[in-house]
């Protein structure tokens, strides 16, 4: 390229110079040479080139030895370009009659090193002035610029804050330049986890590039601002026997690793690590908690409920009571906050709390009183009431004619608990026809029935027996051949032949009377019509007024 009217050839550290000879080749050229001047401005011949004798030759010049090159058109090359062929050269062509000339200039570059940060701090402490690091580019010609970057942001020079010193050290032998920046920073809190970088900028032939170092982070040392205190497991509602962890934390760089933590009821701080567990809580660990650094400064607090729940069943366990007597029953709640109280027997659970002022045999059963807390998860309790109703056996015995009119069916209701056991014996002549069958013991209560022909009159014994009583009925039974009222059997029984008895009894009855009423209509009927034809009989014979009326009336006496 022309600068200022000069050819400029701009080459690159180590590679190869290429100057064409600026000048256009004369008719009747005799050679031509190539020299530079020295700064003194004298000249150093270095290439000689005859256009008869096409020979070469290269003038002995120490800096220039073997790395010479020209060719026929008269292009001088320099290998290994060095900072020291930064000159003014010059292209001299010979005739017989004149000489010409003409400069070039070359210009050599040289890319630096990538830079990068030594000598880097440890850590940075906030509110200090400290070296962070020095960044170097090295060898690089012309010399460059280095510049300090924060997130990507230019770091200007403030007093006290930020302070750069450049320094460009230029080697001797080389001429390379070498780039030193140092920067002494004041870190912030906000400078956690800040990428720093420098960038060189450096010109080369196609003019000025930049290069950029590896960002590297600090860590950032900072005092605790504030004490933040927490319970572990983080959960809305703690109940008894939970286990709960106390964790204090400082917001500064690095965390604080001890504090005192403050138990409700105790005037000294405990000094611990960042975790302070308490097993198997109980509800008076309720109240408020402290923690605060060891120096008790910054301090922060929480308050902790520990709920619980307390359930008293009286009475409660195995209960054995006798029919008719009274059992009151408690179920007593103490809790932190609102329960749910419900009943269940025998895995059924009931609408009401029992009461019993008289024990009954369906009064017996497994009773459980169940409490839950509202909102706090796991929190419930129970206890068991077994209620045992006992008592002695009660003996009702009901008779019947059996359709067949062939035999008779006895009953014995029984009621008591222990269940009783039930034997038949009979006095007189008589059998049992089959084995004694039972109804289902249900609430204390079953019947024992047997069938029964007896030719004669005969007296049954029903016995029941339990571990508390043994008692006896007998009843009177007659032959089958002899009329006798058939005492009805007890509603309450659990036996359909009873319904099914009493409803033929019933419909017999109505049917009976309705057969009475029939026959006494029929007769009525005959009588009227009988005496109305005796009556036109007589009036004909005999003709008489007199004795009609008699017989009107005797007539009328008659059906009177």
């Amino acid at each position: 390229p022309l600068a200022l009217g000069l050819y400029t050839v701009n080459a690159v550290y180590g590679d190869t110079i290429t100057m064409p000879c600026p000048l256009e080749v004369p008719d009747g050229l005799m050679f031509g040479k190539w020299k530079y001047e020295m700064p003194n401005g004298s000249p150093v011949f270095i290439a000689f080139r005859s256009s008869t004798k096409k020979n070469v030759q290269y003038d002995d010049v120490p800096d220039y030895k073997d790395r010479l090159s020209l060719s026929e058109n008269y292009t001088l090359s320099i290998k290994n370009a060095r900072i020291s062929d930064e000159k003014r050269f010059v292209c001299m062509l010979v005739t017989e009659d004149d000489v010409s000339e003409e400069p070039t200039i070359v210009k050599v570059f040289k890319q630096p090193s990538q830079p990068e940060i030594l000598h880097q701090a440890d850590l940075l402490e906030t509110e200090k002035l400290q070296m962070l690091g020095e960044c170097i580019a090295r060898d690089s010609y012309p010399e460059g610029n280095v510049t300090w970057y924060k997130n990507g942001r230019v770091l200007q020079p403030v007093d006290d804050v930020v302070v750069i010193n450049l320094q460009k050290i230029v080697d001797r032998t080389t001429g390379l330049f070498t780039m030193t920046s140092s920067l002494q920073y004041m870190p912030t809190k906000e400078d956690v986890n800040a990428k720093f970088s420098c960038i060189v900028t450096y010109y080369g032939p196609s003019g000025q590039k930049t290069m950029q170092s590896e960002p590297v982070v600090f860590d950032v040392h900072y005092p605790t601002e504030k004490v933040t205190i927490q319970v572990l497991p983080q959960s809305s509602t703690i109940k008894e026997g939970d286990n709960i962890t106390l964790k204090c934390s400082g917001n500064g760089n690095p965390p604080p690793q001890e504090f005192l933590f403050y138990i409700p009821g105790e005037t000294e701080g405990i000094r611990s690590s960042d975790t302070y567990i308490m097993p198997d809580v109980r509800r008076n660990a309720t109240g408020q908690y402290r923690c605060s650094l060891t120096d008790k400064s910054m301090m922060d607090s929480t308050t902790i409920t520990v709920h619980y729940l307390d359930l008293q069943l009286t009475p409660s366990g195995e209960v054995t009571k006798q029919i008719g007597e009274a059992l009151p029953v408690s179920c007593t709640i103490s809790s932190s906050r609102n329960a749910t109280v419900f009943w269940i027997k025998d895995n059924t659970r009931m609408q009401t709390s029992p009461s019993f002022s008289s024990l009954q045999y369906q009064d017996a059963g497994n009773y459980v009183c169940e409490t839950t807390l509202q909102e706090v998860e796991g929190l419930r309790k129970r206890q068991t009431l077994k209620l045992i109703v006992e008592g002695k056996p009660q003996i009702k015995m009901t008779k019947k004619t059996n359709t067949n009119k062939m035999s008779k069916t006895i009953i014995c209701h029984v009621e008591g608990f222990p269940k009783p056991a039930v034997q038949w014996t009979v006095t007189g002549s008589g059998s049992i026809l089959n084995k004694a069958k039972e109804t289902k013991y249900v609430n204390g209560k079953f019947s024992s029935k047997i069938v029964i022909a007896p030719e004669e009159n005969v007296t049954l014994t029903c016995i029941a027996e339990n571990e508390l009583e043994r008692t006896v009925t007998s009843m009177n039974v007659s032959a089958i051949n002899i009329p006798e009222y058939d005492e009805p059997e007890d509603r309450s029984d659990d036996n359909s032949e009873k319904v099914n008895d009493q409803a033929k009894l019933i419909v017999g009855i109505v049917v009976g009377l309705l057969l009475v009423a029939l026959i006494a209509g029929v007769v009525y009927w005959l009588y009227v019509k009988k005496s109305k034809t005796a009556s036109k009989h007589v009036d004909k014979d005999l003709g008489n007024i007199e004795e009609n009326k008699k017989l009107e009336e005797n007539n009328h006496k008659s059906e009177t």
